[in-house]
């Protein structure tokens, strides 16, 4: 028989209502007083009923994560982050994903507020990097954390949880040019994207600072996937003058990068270096194995989970006075270089 929470007042020895003030993790309980209850709500295995709380009270017990990306790998660390953090919390998750190319993307989230009383918002790139979507949320008096790049914060640092893709490009490019290789090639991912702009950005202040003229015609622009990869890098090795290395702005696209030089019987690495970004699944499925930077996609959810919820909770009376309440969450990420096989000695060098 399911346990319900008047069985846990009574194996506490304390009143529903203090029950009910552990479980929603208010902060005037006192802690041997939690400690009671959380014991016999472990005793007993009880399950609150989150949804049954929504629909009590004004205080909403559910947060959105709103995103659109076509890496699965991204979506799915995003998920099990913030899905770890609400869990721990008390909360629930509403997964919505939308098409940020779409013209009702504005009147989705108003449906979110109306249909499903959500406490606030996690928004990642590109909505979280679209103005239209920023205001819309704040017009609708949701609590929002927002992962962007860097150079998306715009003022908005206390509701940003950071991603430098800059520097860690910077490192990238830095490692292959250290390498011997003098034409790099670049693919770009997504215009919509301010990521694509701030890993660019990383390449080209490399090359400058190593004194390498950058190459317009390196670049390629093109999406974040797989067969924009293979694409882009069949575009640099058809050149006259092909690359020595090829820059992928994420492991997706380094892992078609990597199957057309397959495909055009071209050496990984000892003919051809190939890097990518983030260190998804991808750059460990491939052979040779992906140099790439490390972004820790499920931290950085927890961190946004954690954001948000601290926002939506200070709005209690009781909670609004907690000083510093946001200090221990990390709100910057710089992604990691993690070199593997794929990159090796430029030809000739």
């Amino acid at each position: 028989m399911k346990s319900t929470i008047n069985d846990v007042a009574a194996q506490a020895g304390v009143s529903i209502k203090t029950v009910s003030r552990v479980i929603n993790n208010e902060p005037s309980v006192r802690p041997a007083t939690r400690k009671k209850v959380m014991d016999a709500v472990a005793a007993l295995n009880y399950q609150p009923n989150l949804a049954a709380r929504n629909l009590a009270g004004t205080r909403s017990y559910t947060i959105a994560l709103i995103y659109d990306n076509p890496n699965a790998y991204y979506v799915i660390d995003m998920q099990n982050g913030i899905l770890e953090t609400c869990k721990a919390r008390g909360y629930e998750l509403l997964i919505h994903p939308s098409n940020a190319k779409s013209d009702s993307v504005n009147d989705e989230l108003r449906g979110l507020v109306e249909n499903s009383k959500v406490a606030g918002v996690v928004l990642t790139p590109p909505f979280s990097e679209t103005q239209s979507v920023i205001d819309e949320v704040k017009r609708l008096g949701l609590d929002y954390v927002r992962i962007v790049s860097s150079d998306a914060a715009h003022g908005d640092e206390d509701n940003c949880i950071q991603i430098d893709d800059g520097a860690a490009a910077y490192d990238i490019t830095k490692h292959l040019i250290e390498h011997g290789h003098r034409r790099i090639g670049f693919l770009c991912g997504g215009e919509e994207h301010v990521s694509t702009h701030g890993r660019l950005d990383g390449y080209t202040r490399a090359l400058q600072q190593a004194g390498i003229e950058v190459d317009p015609t390196l670049i390629i622009p093109g999406e974040y996937s797989f067969d924009s990869g293979v694409s882009g890098a069949k575009a640099l090795l058809a050149a006259e003058q092909p690359p020595t290395a090829i820059f992928a702005s994420n492991d997706e696209m380094a892992a078609g990068a990597l199957f057309a030089s397959r495909l055009m019987h071209v050496a990984i690495p000892e003919q051809l270096s190939i890097v990518g970004f983030e260190d998804s699944p991808f750059s460990r499925q491939t052979w040779p194995k992906l140099t790439t930077a490390h972004q820790p996609n499920i931290e950085i959810a927890r961190c946004a989970a954690a954001l948000v919820l601290n926002k939506a909770r200070s709005k209690s009376a009781s909670e609004s006075a907690s000083a510093n309440k946001d200090a221990g969450i990390m709100k910057n990420f710089v992604p990691e270089l993690v070199v593997r096989d794929s990159t090796g000695q430029a030809p000739g060098t």
